[in-house]
């Protein structure tokens, strides 16, 4: 059973940085692409972040890219996504997940990843 752990989130003022992780057991993630999404009070869940397996190639929605980067340790079974600069609008509750096909490359629909974690809740206010 495969099972993805975000961590890593928590309250921050305008202009801080978070680091989120995601741990996965149950199946090593060396061969999949990995995504973050993230879901505010009241809206659509929304890509993201992601990255290709092997690392190659990232790909971020606009409203994070410059600010938030995403890295993968395979040796750990990890993902990490890093955010800089955040905004009031950057909060979300933020959720890591797993591609659904083996050295597949299409980063942005939710159908196209079949494991997903619990969520990390990540709060950016004055």
């Amino acid at each position: 059973q495969v099972q993805l752990v975000e961590s890593g989130g928590g309250s921050v003022q305008p202009g801080a940085s978070l680091k989120l992780s995601c741990i996965v057991s149950g199946r090593t993630i060396g061969d999949y692409a990995m995504g973050w999404f993230r879901q505010a009070p009241a809206k659509e869940r929304e890509f993201v972040a992601a990255i290709s397996w092997g690392g190659r190639r990232t790909d971020y929605d606009d409203s994070v890219k410059g600010r938030f980067t995403i890295s993968r340790d395979d040796a750990k079974n990890m993902v990490t996504l890093e955010m800089n600069s955040l905004k009031p609008e950057d909060t979300a509750i933020y959720y890591c997940a797993e591609h659904k096909r083996p050295t597949w490359w299409s980063a942005r629909s939710e159908d196209e990843y079949s494991e997903w974690g619990q969520g990390t809740q990540v709060t950016v206010s004055a």
